[in-house]
């Protein structure tokens, strides 16, 4: 009943304007009788309407922004009786509606005036005349145009039932309207002058508060009685609602006392605050209301928002507490929940950035390039966890960034070096002063993407406290069953990670419990060769090192022969960052020359090389010949890369005591044990005579002693060695082995395969052997790794003898005299 305010200010701004307008605010009978004896054209244009329905006598005003509306309008005012046919929309949601979309019933309406809006729509006043129903439609272009018949109505028979029917809804009418403090009371006086029931019941459904369905079938309801109890029943539910209404006011007018109390001394607090220089506390909370409104955000945690901001609006300002709550809530509103960026699946593309980027690690390529296609195919798959295992230095950390750059994501790294506390993954709890999230939800909230590709950096460095185990809850991170509800102490809310590409890098696995280890796809990536790496320099590092160095491109060269020379020299790395600090030395060289004016050769020679870095400092370990009875070549894997190490055994006369040296630990030195027990057990075969065992002492070194050493790789180097200094003969020439031994005279399988072979290769060995099972390992090595090489596998110890000892004994050769009184024990 509100819009009665409207429609009477509106009709006095047309009555005003347009005194010779045939326009009437109320309708008599007499008045109302001759506009239902006027003759209905059999055709009209059809103006559609939303969410509001036209009754006949009532005047409305509309604004229109559809061009067909528009130009329907404006040719219906040029006509004479300026008639068009209203009809509202079954659906609102329709841009363009079709007959399909209009209600069959509508009010044919004059149009009283029409004004063009300043936003290039029309606002036009119409007033209802009498009710019709559409035949049919016989054009839809420029708009729609129907051929109508009046609507049958039943005779109006005025009794009292009609009569009472017509008080109520008068006196129902007037209830509302004392009850709105805003309606005025010429509101009343209009409804009391009315003295037509049909034209009553139009105009009260016309202004009431229900939904158009209610009101279309007030509208298409031949039966007067009955349209007469639809409008009360409509009625009476205002009144309900008009009711229920004053009811709140008067329950707030009683606690508006307290409540201005309240806003007074708050008002106080905000102006101290702002004559201070900061925000009030109705402000913040304005600004997180305003913040939370544009937020992508599941049901859940938007409700866990407007609990928290509520217990906000409750905290005492100058409480600890309220610092810690609005810091929470900040960070709700900071946190990417549902924010993704859209991957670039173009693989040609990715491929070609994953190249120009790094040299080689084929197999990490492989693997995220196989992942770019799956995500392409199934948008909800969930991101794999990956970690890139090897030495330092061969672009483990930095392939995450290109990673990210291939897909199109955003980039996040923590690193996890040194961690000892489970709170920095899981956040502290939000009762500590000082409380935070933890690093996983932090560089979330930093990167503004909830599906970035997140590089845990040197997982395997972290540690353990009384403060937890980080490790551990790194479990719920990188499980994919799991990760989807990543609880953070500080949020508090569950966090959905699986979005996320995990991306961990570890030099040793051994350091990585295994329940964590099991939820990574784990990924190899070994060390570079020679000339990988002069190919790296060339491309990567001497041109980046250039530009650091505000140096062009032509200031200086480094031939392949120069950069062998200092990784030979003065490098000693599987990867290349000891290359880039030697390069980056030749740069500052080269940048002080040009700076103080000095000519310098730009072609670097080996010899400027060694009067730029100093002396050649390399410590390469080459292949020493098979003259020496008891030296055997093995091959051994460090943390740099591989390496080759000499077992060297010797004979002196004793009691059969054995000594190891070299700084072994325990598993390399029950390989020695071992070994030696094997060749006991089967010395015969050897034709080693049992007593030597016991009459002499055996002393076994693995050279460079400071350095410690373990494993069970040595084992037929060992073996082999023994063998050589108990019989006194040569070792196959430029022969490298590894594998493990048993008892059983049976040879195992080792890790490390390719920074073995590469190690062997860098000594000038030409024959490696390896056990039999080893051979899949040698096969997934890029075969310019193997040129010049050959393998031997086996599977069993006396096959290792058979190949690595020669008939011929060394130069000469120790003679080994035993006394035969010496009993010896039983084996």
């Amino acid at each position: 009943m509100g819009k009665i305010h409207d429609r009477l200010i509106l009709s006095n701004i047309i009555s005003d304007d347009n005194e010779n307008s045939d326009f009437i605010s109320l309708l008599s009978l007499d008045e109302e009788e001759k506009m239902n004896n006027e003759a209905l054209p059999d055709s009209l244009p059809i103006l559609p309407l939303r969410n509001t329905v036209l009754f006949p006598g009532t005047v409305m005003p509309i604004t229109v922004a559809r061009d067909k509306s528009i130009q329907l309008l404006r040719e219906a005012n040029k006509t004479k009786d300026k008639l068009v046919g209203v009809v509202t929309q079954t659906s609102p949601d329709v841009e363009e509606p079709e007959g399909n979309d209009l209600f069959k019933i509508g009010t044919v309406a004059s149009i009283l005036r029409m004004i063009k809006m300043p936003d290039g729509s029309t606002m036009a006043v119409i007033q209802g005349k009498r009710r019709f129903q559409i035949e049919s439609y016989t054009s839809t272009e420029p708009y729609l145009r129907a051929n109508i018949l009046p609507l049958n109505e039943s005779e109006f028979v005025n009794d009292y039932e009609m009569k009472a029917l017509v008080e109520s809804i008068k006196e129902y009418s007037q209830k509302i309207i004392n009850m709105s403090p805003h309606m005025p009371s010429e509101a009343a006086m209009a409804v009391n002058k009315i003295t037509s029931p049909t034209f009553l019941i139009n105009f009260v459904a016309s202004n009431l508060n229900a939904e158009m369905p209610i009101k279309q079938e007030i509208l298409s309801e031949v039966d007067h009685l009955k349209r007469a109890h639809l409008t009360l029943a409509a009625l009476k539910r205002d009144f309900q609602f008009a009711e229920v209404k004053v009811q709140i006011e008067n329950k707030v007018r009683g606690e508006l006392d307290k409540q201005q109390r309240d806003f007074f001394l708050h008002q106080q607090i905000k102006a101290i605050q702002e004559e201070l220089g900061g925000d009030s506390p109705e402000r913040d909370i304005d600004n997180l209301n305003q913040a939370a409104k544009g937020k992508k955000w599941s049901a859940k945690v938007e409700e866990a928002f407007a609990k928290e901001l509520d217990r906000l609006r409750r905290t005492n300002p100058m409480a600890p507490d309220y610092g810690i709550q609005l810091n929470y809530l900040q960070l709700l509103l900071d946190l990417p929940w549902e924010e993704y960026t859209k991957d670039n699946f173009d693989l040609k593309r990715a491929e070609k950035i994953l190249n120009e980027d790094h040299f080689g690690l084929e197999k990490v390529k492989q693997r995220i390039l196989e992942y770019l296609a799956v995500l392409k195919l199934k948008s909800n798959m969930k991101s794999p966890i990956l970690c890139l295992y090897g030495p330092p230095g061969v672009g483990k950390t930095s392939l995450g960034k290109s990673i990210a750059k291939s897909l199109g994501r955003k980039y996040a790294r923590v690193a996890l070096g040194g961690l000892s506390d489970e709170s920095e993954i899981r956040g502290h709890r939000r009762t500590y002063i000082g409380a935070m999230p933890g690093r996983i939800i932090q560089n979330l909230k930093k990167v503004k993407s909830n599906n970035p590709v997140f590089v845990l950096d040197e997982i395997d460095k972290m540690g353990m406290s009384f403060r937890g185990d980080p490790s551990s809850a790194l479990l719920e991170v990188l499980d994919p069953e799991q990760n989807g509800t990543f609880y953070d102490n500080f949020v508090e809310i569950e966090y959905d990670l699986s979005h996320v590409m995990f991306v961990a890098t570890a030099n040793s696995l051994d350091q990585i419990q295994p329940a964590l280890l099991d939820r990574m796809e784990i990924i190899e990536i070994n060390g570079y060769t020679l000339e990988e790496k002069v190919q790296i320099a060339k491309k990567y590092l001497i041109p980046k090192q250039k530009e650091n160095h505000g140096l062009k491109s032509k200031d200086f060269e480094l031939s392949e022969e120069v950069l062998k020379k200092i990784i030979d020299g003065y490098t000693r790395e599987s990867g290349v960052r000891g290359l880039e600090k030697q390069i980056a030395s030749v740069a500052r060289h080269i940048a002080r020359e040009k700076v103080m004016g000095q000519k310098y050769n730009k072609k670097v020679s080996a010899d400027d090389i060694i009067k730029i870095l100093g002396a050649d400092r390399g410590e390469k370990e080459i292949y020493q010949g098979n003259d020496v009875a008891g030296v055997v070549t093995g091959l051994a894997w460090t943390s740099v890369g591989g390496e080759i190490l000499f077992v060297e055994s010797i004979l002196s006369k004793g009691k059969g005591k054995l000594t190891l040296t070299g700084h072994l630990g325990e598993v390399m030195k029950e390989s020695a044990i071992t070994a030696l027990s094997y060749l006991k057990a089967n010395g015969d075969k050897l034709g080693i005579d049992p007593l030597v065992f016991d009459q002499y002492d055996l002393h076994i070194h693995v050279p460079a002693g400071a350095v410690p050493k373990d494993g069970p790789s040595a084992g037929v180097t060992m073996l082999t060695s023994l063998a050589s200094v108990f019989t006194q003969r040569k070792v196959r020439p430029h022969l490298a082995m590894t594998g493990e031994i048993t008892l059983r005279g049976k040879v195992l399988p080792i890790g490390g395969v390719k920074e073995k072979i590469l190690a062997a290769k860098r000594a000038g060995i030409t024959d490696i052997l390896l056990c039999e099972a080893n051979r899949k390992d040698v096969l997934e090595i890029n075969e310019s790794y193997l040129k010049d090489l050959t393998f031997t596998y086996v599977k069993e110890m006396y096959e290792v003898l058979d190949f690595a000892l020669l008939a011929e004994k060394v130069k000469n050769p120790l003679s080994l005299a035993v006394t035969s009184n010496h009993t010896s024990p039983a084996v």
